[in-house]
């Protein structure tokens, strides 16, 4: 059950183009999530997005740092970065991200 939510409580069914950065001592990284046409900006939901909640059996990851992208005043994207500060963070969030492709058929390949 990992599951993406931009609202509490309602998973978001696009699946997101992730890329990770890790400083060379894996002390910190980032995470950077793009969703092409989220339902999120679908238009049905009247909150405000606030963050990115990466909830799993775990419990949950958050980020605040959420971008919308328009073209021609039309929403089209949300991008999403997720800042890594330990290397424990890091594990918890492979092991988040590990359930999610499991779960959404992705793969992961090294640049």
């Amino acid at each position: 059950m990992a599951q993406i939510q931009f609202f509490r409580g309602i998973q978001e069914d696009v699946v997101p183009d992730v890329r990770l950065t890790r400083s060379r001592d894996g002390s910190n990284g980032t995470a950077t999530f793009y969703f092409d046409q989220p339902k999120a900006l679908d238009g049905s939901r009247t909150e405000e997005i606030t963050g990115m909640y990466l909830v799993d059996e775990e419990g949950e990851l958050v980020t605040r740092e959420v971008k919308g992208k328009f073209v021609n005043g039309q929403p089209m994207a949300l991008e999403a970065i997720l800042l890594i500060r330990s290397p424990q963070e890091w594990e918890r969030f492979m092991r988040f991200m590990e359930r999610y492709a499991e779960e959404h058929g992705l793969g992961f390949s090294k640049s």
